[in-house]
């Protein structure tokens, strides 16, 4: 096997890094982020530390089940810490972690696009329906 100069092997790392391909990491880890639940608490935290039940109040919707399984999933990606405080009743607190953060300013885009162009889309929505209904 010949030896690969650094530009080989970063040439060869970016193409077996391709979102793409459905058995690829990357793509597993697109669909993750993607997931609504994980981009409202990644928003949500980007201000800064949170209790569970601060989480659960501002994020409509969620069930306490769900939200336990994306703080898990996202504790388990790097993206975010989960502080336990030794008190009655016992604390924690969840935080972004650097990784979580660099995450937060893509997703938190995405959540303030769809809030500043929903009623652009609902419209779009409108015409599409009206015309395909004749």
């Amino acid at each position: 096997m010949a030896t690969l100069t650094a530009a080989q092997r970063r040439e060869r790392a970016r193409v077996e890094y391709d979102a793409f391909i459905r058995s690829c990491p990357t793509n597993q880890l697109l669909d993750r982020i993607s997931d609504k639940w994980v981009s409202l608490v990644v928003s949500a935290l980007a201000g800064g530390p949170m209790r569970y039940s601060d989480l659960a109040r501002k994020i409509a919707g969620v069930s306490p089940k769900m939200l336990t399984q994306t703080l898990r999933s996202l504790e388990r990606d790097g993206l975010l810490t989960r502080t336990v405080t030794p008190s009655v009743p016992v604390r924690v607190d969840y935080e972004l972690t650097r990784l979580g953060h660099s995450l937060a300013h893509l997703l938190t885009a995405v959540k303030d696009w769809a809030e500043t162009h929903f009623d652009e889309v609902h419209a779009a929505r409108e015409r599409y329906d009206a015309v395909a209904d004749e």
